[in-house]
């Protein structure tokens, strides 16, 4: 029998395999896991050249799998600033000013984290020049769909004037016909993007598109730097494998440079993303990156579309007006009958789909999709997935689990759960819809769905033992019902839940012989743990295919 590398003893194991749910120890060998059992029985399997961890009590899990990241651009958003937590025009000009001052040669200032109420008005173009007017200065808001930029940056970029989008993208304009410095989903501030140099790895999300130009070798090794730097950040918080909700084929070509350079630290299923603009033909696109991308490290097999925007910019599309604008619901992206058609093509094609759907008119056009799908094509084990699903109607719940539907969800997200602010976003959607917004308890039991958990970094920190801490606290808007699952059904729905739903189920997710050495190990025993301390719990080791990739300590 093989020995073992690395053993852990006593320790608390969530193995999240219902055939032996805990254990007290674990052996690795190579990239797989060789046994589990009592300290006794494993310690056997150890020769002098094991290495062996005494675990002290603390939980170990699976790795943690994070359903729904987008790594290069939370990469590069590492070096951005800032702003979570400030609010009022002095806070964000101290920060954008110190920020410049530090780097006196970026063609952009860029900043994460701003909310759409941070400044108590409509932030303008007006506002940013009066923290910095003589260089190009944005921020992208805390959602990731809208960006406000400077007089400067919008000059830059050719947008003072706007410039024609595609269908759901604004470069908003105010009366006299220039730029108000709001910019509204990807394409609209796509040019901002570029001038900051993160164009290439932005595509994924963008366009769908591939580079224009063949990028040179010091463009490629630029961002695989980024997605390394988004790979490091996510191993210090567990995390081993992943979902990256935008990419295109050369996304996976870095990657493959990257596993081929010894760099790739974790698991990574990249989509072909399908955008309005493209005919069914380009499906084809995906159906090649399915057959040529499929290891246990890099697969591809899925297709990302969008269907909506969000609610704090009263993008995401609604069943009925939104409370604060009458006669507004926004509008699918995607026609509900195109999409029927699409949908059908992707799931005849054998490939997964996978909807970023927010408003509960952009949820039904989904499920009707994906229902008109299997009309077509018959059932099969396709689990398309929903991702986000922040308001839906209550007629629309039993049919995710009828039609084998996974809920992908994200605990960070709801407002006043973790950064995101109460308002705008309860005014919009409006007191007597609060019981239908956010709904994960009522989606896994009354609705049959399968739940994946996730923190669609960089929309929120990617932090799993933050996102488990929101998962099972969040309070209830006043006058709705729990939603919260279980401890035990959260760290399944980050674990083999979210395997499971990106079908890499078979690789990793549950802790059980011959499955992929990926696990981490917490700080403590999270079982024992008050709920309040979970965040401050720690990560205290993060194994990925055997490889030691983060010790607290180390």
């Amino acid at each position: 029998m093989p020995t073992a590398d690395l053993i852990l003893t006593n320790a608390r194991i969530l193995t999240m395999d219902d055939v032996r749910p805990h254990a007290e120890a674990i052996a690795l060998s190579g990239e797989a896991i060789l046994a589990l059992g009592t300290t006794a029985e494993v310690m056997a399997l150890a020769t002098p050249a094991t290495r062996v961890i005494d675990a002290g009590g603390r939980t170990v899990l699976p790795g943690f799998f994070e359903g729904h990241v987008h790594l290069g651009l939370g990469g590069a958003e590492l070096a951005h600033l800032h702003l979570d937590h400030l609010h009022g025009i002095e806070e964000i000009t101290a920060a954008f000013r110190a920020f410049a001052a530090t780097h006196p040669d970026r063609p952009l200032l860029m900043a994460q984290g701003a909310d759409y109420g941070m400044l108590g008005h409509p932030i303008s173009r007006h506002d940013l020049d009066a923290i910095i007017a003589d260089r190009p200065i944005a921020m992208m808001s805390h959602d990731h769909h809208t960006v406000w930029a400077n007089t400067a940056a919008l000059q830059a970029t050719g947008l003072m004037q706007g410039a024609p989008m595609p269908h759901g993208h604004e470069v908003v304009l105010d009366e006299t016909g220039l730029a108000t410095g709001e910019l509204r989903e990807f394409e609209a501030f796509g040019p901002i993007i570029a001038l900051g140099g993160e164009a290439r790895i932005n595509l994924g999300i963008a366009t769908g598109e591939e580079p224009a130009t063949p990028p040179t070798a010091a463009e490629r090794a630029a961002d695989k730097a980024m997605i390394l730097a988004g790979m490091q950040h996510c191993a210090k918080h567990g995390v081993t494998s992943l979902v990256n909700m935008d990419g295109n084929r050369y996304t996976l070509e870095l990657l493959s440079e990257m596993q081929a350079e010894g760099t790739l630290l974790l698991r990574v299923k990249v989509p072909f993303h399908f955008k309005p603009h493209m005919g069914l033909e380009a499906l084809e696109r995906a159906s090649a990156m399915m057959r040529d991308f499929d290891s246990a490290w890099i697969s591809s097999g899925f297709v990302k579309m969008f269907m909506d925007g969000v609610v704090d910019s009263r993008t995401a599309y609604m069943i009925n007006d939104y409370i604060d604008q009458p006669g507004h619901r926004s509008f699918p992206l995607f026609e509900p009958e195109t999409f029927k058609a699409i949908a059908t093509e992707i799931d005849r094609r054998g490939l997964q789909i996978a909807v970023h759907a927010i408003g509960d008119g952009a949820v039904r056009t989904t499920i009707d999709g994906i229902e008109a799908a299997r009309t077509a094509n018959g059932a099969r084990d396709a689990r398309h997935r929903i991702e986000h699903i922040e308001l839906i109607d209550r007629a629309d719940i039993p049919r995710l689990g009828a039609l084998g539907i996974t809920a992908s969800l994200q605990p960070p997200h709801p407002p006043g759960a973790m950064e995101f602010p109460l308002e705008p976003t309860l005014t919009r959607i409006g007191r007597a819809r609060w019981r239908d917004a956010y709904l994960w308890k009522t989606l896994a039991t009354e609705g049959g769905a399968h739940v994946a958990y996730s923190s669609d970094w960089p929309v929120t920190d990617v932090s799993v033992l933050r996102g488990i801490h929101a998962g099972v606290t969040r309070t209830p808007f006043e006058g709705c019902p729990d939603e919260c699952l279980s401890l035990m059904e959260t760290l399944r729905a980050y674990t083999a839940g979210g395997a499971w739903a990106a079908h890499r189920d078979h690789v990793t997710g549950t802790l059980k012989p011959g499955m992929a050495a990926d696990l981490v190990m917490l700080g403590g025993d999270i079982e024992a743990c008050a709920p309040e301390a979970i965040p401050d719990l720690g990560i205290a080791l993060t194994i990925c295919g055997g490889r030691v990739l983060w010790e607290a300590g180390a």
